[in-house]
Order: C-alpha cells, then structure tokens, then sequence
C-alpha cells in the first residue's frame, strides 16, 4: 500500500500537494501491487512525525512525504522503521538508504518564465512572493528573477521585479501556504506599485492571488498546470512553472511496490527529462506574440545545451 503524509498546505491546495497525491493515484493505476492509497493531511509542523509513524505501522510499504519542511521528521521515522520504504518530495537526507529523495530543478523553468513575463509586461514591472522562505520556495524567485534580468539584457530594457531580490536572498512572503487572503493582500500591493505579473509561490495561498487578478495582472502559476488544477481562473494564468511531481512520484511508487530491495538513487526534475517545463498559454495564446514564443523556445534549448547558465543557491545538490 502507498501512503501520503501532506505538508500543511493540504491536499486540495489546487498545487503542490494536489499533484503528488495525483501522482499516487497514477501509480495504483499503473500496477497491480498496489492497494488503494491512502492520505492525511498535516495541520501543524507538530504533525509530521505522528502522520508518518502512523502509516509505517499501518503497513504501508512506500510512505511518501511531500515537501521540504518535512526532511527531518522523515529522516527520524525512517531510521525507525528501517524496513520500510520511504520518499521525499524536494529534499535529500544523506544516510537514510530507505528514503529515495525527488528533487526539482525548477529554477530552470522559472527562468523561461521570468523572461516571458518580462516580455509580456506593459508596465515593465512583474512581482513575485513566496509561501514561506524555504529552498523549495525561493528557486522559482531565483528563477524568475534571473529570467527577468537576461531580457533586460537581451533587449536593454528595464523591466523590474517586486518581491524577489536575488543578491540578498530577501523578498516578500505570505508566512502561509493556505491564507489566501494574505495573498490577496500582496498581490494588490504588487499592482498599487505598477505590477502586471505576479508569480505566487505559495500553494493554497496563490488562489488569493488568482481569484483577484481579473483584468488587472497575469498571474504566473506553479507546481502543476493551473488550468487543470484551479480551471476557473484559467483566464488569468500567463502560464505555470510546472515541476512534474505526478510523474516522479508515480514511477518511484511502482517500482517501490514491485521491488523486493529498497529504491536506490534519487531523482532530479530538469528541462531536459521533462521533470520542469511551462505550461502551454491556454488562453493567453493569442496575447504572447509569435517572437516571444519563439524567444522563449529557444531559451529553453539553451538551457539544456548549457548555452545559458541557469544558478540559485536553493538549487539540489
């Protein structure tokens, strides 16, 4: 059986959460050792080490922790239940040969984002916050920051970011991945500054953000596609800074049920495998001009050739 221990976004954060449950559900499809699987949502930090316990002892034999928040609970309820299979989304912990870690590069396709938005921008100023200032967080920022600035330099242009300052590793956050109205609240600061772009990285909290973008901002979504997860505000989604978790954790469940050892090596999502991309324009397709499209695919080729260096502190090691 595979089991899912959320982080305190929840499973209905229409992102983050959402995506690697849809990832298990894909697995128990895909192969025929797998049971129902099960999920339980965090409510608090306090939370973590119980929820995982509990499933270890349920007996499910791939327990999977989402997020990085939740690396050192996993590591100790691991070291616990040392016959038992685990895995991670967005962290690695050196030493514990029984959690397989899945990790994202998803600075490289923040990157592409970065430079669309600029492109795209009218006012010449896009924002981005975060949920809490965590590695996983803060390499989209990282991104989309430096994707912002290789257009300026591309074009000699001056487009700004709110939000996000690179060289000081500082910038706006809601302190929550589920307070939308905090992320209603950045947002109408980012647009009384002159923004017309925003790019929340905060799960549940974003949807404050895209539930008022209306025809005042862009929104830039993340983690899955948000005109699948969050369809209704479709209109307003420039696009998503997709990292393709379902597919990460599907492939590790089914090998985790259909192995008698435990799963070695680890993940890293890129552009070149796939494992981060953008998602399609949707309804934006006939607002981002043919050249820009165009610019924005062969970024993307240079990125994975190396042509373009794509760096962030908070990038996997």
């Amino acid at each position: 059986m595979a089991c899912m221990v959320t982080d305190i976004g929840g499973i209905d954060d229409r992102s983050f959460n959402a995506s690697a449950w849809k990832g298990l559900q894909e697995a128990k499809a895909a192969s025929t050792k797998l049971a129902e699987p099960k999920n339980v949502s965090s409510k608090a930090e306090a939370d973590y080490v119980p929820n995982l316990t509990q499933f270890a002892q349920q007996g499910c034999n791939f327990t999977l922790a989402v997020g990085g928040l939740m690396g050192d609970a996993t590591k100790q309820v691991a070291a616990a239940n040392a016959d038992k299979q685990f895995a991670i989304v967005d962290a690695s912990i050196p030493g514990a040969t029984n959690v397989y870690p899945m990790q994202f590069d998803t600075a490289q396709a923040a990157f592409l984002a970065g430079y669309l938005s600029a492109g795209y921008s009218k006012s010449k100023k896009v924002a981005t916050y975060g949920g809490l200032k965590i590695p996983p967080v803060t390499i989209f920022m990282d991104g989309f920051a430096d994707g912002v600035a290789y257009w300026n330099q591309q074009k000699s242009d001056k487009v700004q970011v709110l939000g996000w300052d690179k060289a000081a590793q500082n910038g706006s956050f809601a302190e929550s991945f589920t307070d939308q109205t905090k992320g209603k609240a950045l947002s109408d600061g980012f647009v009384a500054q002159g923004a017309d772009v925003i790019m929340p990285v905060a799960g549940g909290t974003g949807l404050g953000t895209a539930a008022n973008a209306g025809s005042k901002y862009a929104v830039v979504w993340v983690d899955v596609d948000g005109c699948e997860s969050a369809e209704q505000y479709c209109s307003s989604f420039l696009t998503t800074v997709v990292k393709n978790i379902p597919e990460a954790v599907k492939e590790a469940a089914v090998k985790g049920a259909d192995s008698t050892s435990m799963l070695t090596g680890s993940y890293l999502g890129t552009l070149e495998n796939n494992g981060v991309s953008i998602a399609p324009y949707h309804e934006f397709d006939s607002k981002v001009s043919a050249e820009l499209k165009g610019e924005v695919d062969k970024l993307k080729a240079d990125i994975i050739s190396g042509a373009v260096k794509v760096t962030s502190p908070a990038q996997p090691k």
